[in-house]
């Protein structure tokens, strides 16, 4: 079972609950965030609860659940990298030029950030289908999601270079890995939502949307 207290928290209703046992609500310094730096993750975790599409964070190592707002996924220097000199690679940069890249395939120095409907139902959405929407990015520089095939052709999913918002689709029940790249380092924030059509009423369901933090370190 995942542990969400965190989540209880971030809302207020956990604390609301028990000021009405211990009295007036005292005032306390802000919760800084927990950072994420290594392990696997789903870093935008989409889950389906009471009629409405929410987004979160799931740590696969302790299993335990955040509010994007609770959390701050680590790039390590470690992620540093040359865009290669191909020309399929055009939209990370110039060849020789640094990215900075959360890899598809897992390397134990670095976060392993994955996509993740798993929570999700098969036969609640048409189609099975629900679509991650990367809305913004502010940053210091160009933000890419891409997956790789057998032979390194990537297949680009979010490119801010090139103008936003981007969609991701996936199946719901399913989980997905890619590669995160980032142009510089810096703090990035990326505004997403998730959004899908309800099989039974053909009603569109989109969640609020959530503002992820990546610290890319130089």
């Amino acid at each position: 079972m995942r542990k969400s207290l965190r989540l209880l928290a971030g809302s207020g209703f956990l604390a609301a609950s028990l000021a009405g046992v211990a009295g007036p609500a005292q005032a306390h310094p802000a919760v800084p965030p927990t950072v994420l730096s290594s392990g696997h993750v789903d870093a935008v975790d989409v889950e389906y609860e009471d009629g409405q599409l929410e987004l979160a964070v799931h740590d696969e190592e302790s299993d335990a659940e955040f509010a994007p707002s609770e959390v701050v996924l680590l790039v390590k220097k470690a992620a540093q990298t040359a865009v290669p000199d191909d020309a399929n690679y055009a939209f990370l940069g110039d060849p020789g030029d640094s990215v900075w890249i959360l890899p598809e395939i897992q390397n134990p120095d670095l976060l392993w950030a994955g996509l993740s409907t798993e929570e999700l139902e098969a036969g609640v959405f048409a189609s099975d289908q629900v679509s991650i929407d990367v809305q913004n990015v502010r940053g210091p520089g160009d933000v890419a999601v891409f997956t790789s095939d057998a032979v390194g052709t990537p297949n680009v999913l979010v490119d801010s270079g090139d103008g936003l918002p981007d969609t991701v689709a996936l199946g719901a029940g399913s989980h997905e890995h890619v590669n995160w790249a980032f142009e510089r380092p810096g703090t990035y924030k990326l505004t997403v939502s998730a959004s899908a059509t309800l099989a039974g009423s053909g009603e569109t369901v989109t969640s609020e949307p959530a503002t992820y933090t990546f610290k890319v370190q130089k």
